[in-house]
């Protein structure tokens, strides 16, 4: 765990260095421009490519050494950074980019994460596991609350290229920690045989993922979650905007972040409940509950207790998941069995971006406005008007989250995947002392 620790402060550092350039960028786009559309543009060069490059770069992953990788990852964002500092240092920074600079820092992430998570196996003991994947979460949880309050400060004093070297800098910081620090070495089997192709081995962790249905339900259970979730995460601003201020937007924004950070401090300290599934499931339906209260009521202080549980259920709900598919999943394809996982989990949040508002405009809001065909109804229930279409929405995500977790429950290869699908690593603990180390 210290070995772990150290690599993780690392990366922490250069995560929320990554976040105070990501949100400065989008200041600068959007202060030059006044376009949200080429504000979106920004999330959609983040996601697409990562999404297209996984399954190639879990195959990689699990070629090469997994501090190799990692240390591809983070220099190759690290040069991004540069690129992008210099330009505008020299008055040549164009939009375009910016899209282009995002979308290969994407790229070099699709990489480093698998990476990350396959050398998280080697380094922790299994009982550890949940501790350290609640550290990982911790710093998503960390940059998510400090970036933004940071680098509004930062912006203003040290100004954007200021934001640029200190990112630079915490890029340094982690390929530092990772240069000086040991990662037990990386063997696949075919380490003295001849290597397949790489298409072969993108389908062999598909393969493993399909043949095996409790890790294959667990995966499309995710993609599930993930595709309303998308549409929450859209539209939560103009419903909370159609009842309050700005500034109580900001409030409730900084209780969800909290929920958050509380929820990744209870799993790096606690670990949960050795019961992974139970988690799932548990706090999934807290997470479908909370969503669904969101709708019930124009009121902030049931929006902003919402926001808090459901930002303390999502650290649990993923590091249970993450930690089952460390346990069940052979080191040797680990990479691309995280890298296939992960695109196949995040490749319905695109869609659900492009959904949620033509859905909440031209479908739902119209349904609950003072002459719609649901005023005299439902919207009796939970008010009528401008954002409660929206509302009414949240109610039935919600309730479709909870649903998806019930049903999801009752496949007996999903709910008894930890016993019925045997560990497929051993404890770092137990392993022959005289392993070899890489330099």
């Amino acid at each position: 765990m210290q070995v772990f620790f150290a690599i993780w402060f690392g990366q922490l550092m250069s995560l929320i260095g990554s976040s105070l350039t990501g949100f400065a960028l989008g200041v600068w786009v959007y202060q030059r421009t006044g376009s949200v559309t080429q504000l979106a543009l920004i999330s959609v060069s983040t996601v697409l490519p990562k999404i297209l490059i996984s399954p190639f770069a879990g195959a990689f992953v699990d070629r090469w050494n997994r501090r190799q990788a990692m240390l591809f990852g983070d220099t190759g964002a690290g040069l991004v950074t540069l690129a992008i500092a210099i330009l505008f240092f020299v008055g040549k920074l164009e939009i375009w980019q910016i899209y282009l600079g995002t979308a290969v820092s994407s790229i070099c992430s699709s990489f480093q994460w698998p990476a990350y998570l396959a050398a998280t196996t080697q380094l922790v003991p299994k009982q550890h596991l949940s501790r350290a994947s609640g550290l990982i979460h911790l710093s998503e949880s960390i940059a998510q609350l400090t970036s933004p309050i940071l680098a509004g400060v930062l912006v203003t004093t040290i100004q954007i290229q200021g934001v640029f070297l200190l990112d630079f800098i915490t890029f340094l910081f982690a390929l530092i920690t990772l240069l000086f620090i040991k990662f037990p070495e990386h063997r696949t089997k075919a380490d003295n045989q001849e290597k397949s192709s790489l298409l072969r081995e993108i389908l062999q962790g598909w393969t493993y993922i399909k043949t095996r249905p409790g890790l294959l339900g667990l995966t499309l259970l995710v993609a599930a979650t993930n595709s309303l979730g998308g549409i929450v995460e859209v539209l939560a601003t103009p419903l909370i905007l159609s009842f309050a201020s700005p500034a109580a937007l900001g409030t409730v924004l900084s209780i969800g972040g909290s929920g958050m950070l509380v929820g990744t401090l209870l799993m790096s300290t606690w670990g949960g409940s050795q019961h992974l599934m139970r988690n799932v499931f548990c706090f999934l339906l807290l997470s479908g509950l909370s969503i669904l209260s969101v709708g019930l009521k124009a009121d902030t202080s049931l929006v902003a207790l919402s926001a808090f549980l459901f930002f303390l259920s999502l650290p649990i709900t993923n590091t249970s998941i993450d930690v089952i598919f460390q346990k069940k999943v052979v080191p040797d394809i680990q990479g691309r069995v995280f890298a296939l996982m992960g695109m196949i989990t995040e490749s319905c949040i695109p869609v659900s971006y492009l959904l949620a508002g033509p859905l909440a405009d031209r479908v739902f809001e119209p349904l609950l406005a003072p002459n719609g065909a649901l005023a005299g109804n439902i919207g009796q229930l939970i008010g009528i008007g401008k954002g409660r279409g929206i509302a009414l929405m949240f109610i039935i995500i919600g309730a479709l989250t909870m649903a998806i977790a019930i049903i999801a429950y009752q496949y007996p290869r999903l709910r008894l995947v930890e016993k019925e699908l045997p560990d497929a690593i051993a404890d770092p603990a137990t392993k022959n002392h005289h392993e070899s180390f890489s330099e």
